[in-house]
């Protein structure tokens, strides 16, 4: 994902210290209690059968019970005031309902915030691993973009992210998670909601969300079909698939069947209007060329001009953002129904690339908009708290990587004294 700068004063919120209902630390996946965040209906059936409750009971206790999770954001098995005492004390032996931890918020001088969310500990080492989400205010909607693997593996050259190695898979209860956090953060919960008499954009502040953060989504692929399956409930967080975007660098086998099971918006990661430029900015594309690609757009299940495809498009500055590239990008967009997105390259500490000049965008946007095609420049955003993606999570690594050379460092004037 790259969000794109503004200038001015930020608000940074170390919270990490911070004890919050919900949002103690996590235990072993292997031991400990289990999270009911991310259990689909079905799956959240079985669990409740496995407790004893009647099979002529599950439908009802699964409705109960996954709108309290999901509907009203609730922290404790307690809240659950219409779940018999009975069943709420055997869930609360076994199963847990905290939250991700949030070990830093940045709140940019526009609006958006950042969070930095440790996940619980994996492996058979305990790691706790972090990933990045940030919610991005506008005037007609509020957009929350959520990562789906900690690190990636497709390594772009110019996205942060590529240059952390992939970790690991996010589970659908850690995806998931990342939207309850920014609700309790932006206090959009029901109870929290009746007490704010002016609301953002008609009563709701995540009316999108974008899979665009850390990770491949198509990689992950039934971890994150099972989260968007939680998210457009109409019981639970009750987004609409159309207000869900899942953006990909273009694993073209996975492509249909993401339309098909997910059915959700698509984006594409293009960058590139030639595989020699595209196979240097998006690698994946000596596996998947341009044309290969383009066709599995064309054919995206339920494509049309109410369900157009996005395309991505960063702009280089001397690499991509020529005329004939704005020509040829119409070219290779015939017959798919499609806007543009043109973004501001955002500056990371040693990325090989410069952004565009403006009148460079404003050009090449002009050429795209003369063909019919839709191709706004996102506003720029979020730079003041290095919203691109993977930024902050680098940031931290750095900290702590040098707390730990100083703390070596005094270990080692110790020893020698």
């Amino acid at each position: 994902m790259t969000l794109e700068p503004t200038t001015g004063p930020r608000t940074i919120l170390d919270i990490s210290h911070r004890s919050r209902p919900g949002h103690g630390p996590q235990p072993e996946p292997d031991g400990g209690r289990r999270s009911l965040i991310g259990l689909t209906r079905p799956e959240l059936a079985q669990v409740l059968s496995e407790l004893g409750v009647p099979e002529r009971q599950l439908r009802m206790r699964v409705g109960q019970i996954f709108r309290w999770l999901y509907n009203r954001g609730v922290t404790s098995f307690e809240a659950m005031t219409d779940v018999s005492k009975t069943l709420r004390d055997l869930m609360s032996e076994r199963f847990t309902l905290d939250r991700l931890d949030i070990i830093e918020e940045q709140i940019s001088a526009d609006g958006t915030r950042k969070w930095l969310l440790r996940l619980p500990a994996a492996g058979p080492l305990g790691q706790r691993h972090e990933v990045e989400a940030v919610y991005i205010p506008e005037e007609d909607r509020g957009t929350l973009c959520v990562s789906s693997q900690v690190g990636c593996t497709l390594s772009c050259t110019f996205c942060h992210t590529g240059t952390q190695t992939l970790v690991r898979n996010l589970t659908a209860g850690e995806i998931v998670g990342q939207l309850l956090v920014a609700r309790d953060r932006l206090g959009e919960w029901p109870e929290q909601l009746a007490a704010n008499p002016t609301p953002p954009v008609g009563g709701r502040y995540i009316t999108n969300i974008v899979l665009m953060g850390m990770g491949e989504p198509l990689y992950n692929f039934d971890n994150v079909k099972a989260a968007m399956e939680i998210v457009s409930d109409n019981e639970g967080l009750s987004l609409s698939r159309r207000r869900i975007t899942l953006s990909t660098a273009g694993v073209v086998p996975m492509i249909a069947r993401a339309g098909e099971e997910i059915g959700v918006m698509l984006a594409i990661s293009l960058h590139g209007t030639t595989d020699e430029i595209r196979n240097k900015l998006v690698p994946l594309n000596k596996k998947y060329p341009i044309a290969e690609l383009m066709d599995a757009c064309r054919n995206y299940p339920g494509l049309s001009n109410a369900r157009r495809i996005t395309f991505e498009y960063v702009m280089l500055k001397g690499i991509n953002d020529s005329d004939a590239d704005a020509k040829r990008l119409v070219k290779l967009l015939e017959g798919i129904p499609a806007k543009i997105n043109l973004i501001p390259f955002n500056p990371w500490p040693g990325s090989p690339y410069e952004c565009s000049d403006w009148e460079r965008i404003e050009t090449f946007a002009e050429i795209v908009n003369r063909a019919g095609y839709a191709s706004p420049i996102r506003t720029p955003r979020g730079r003041d708290i290095m919203a691109a993606c993977g930024q902050l999570k680098s940031a931290s690594e750095r900290l702590r990587a040098k707390t730990r050379k100083a703390l070596d460092n005094q270990a080692a004037e110790a020893a020698a004294s």
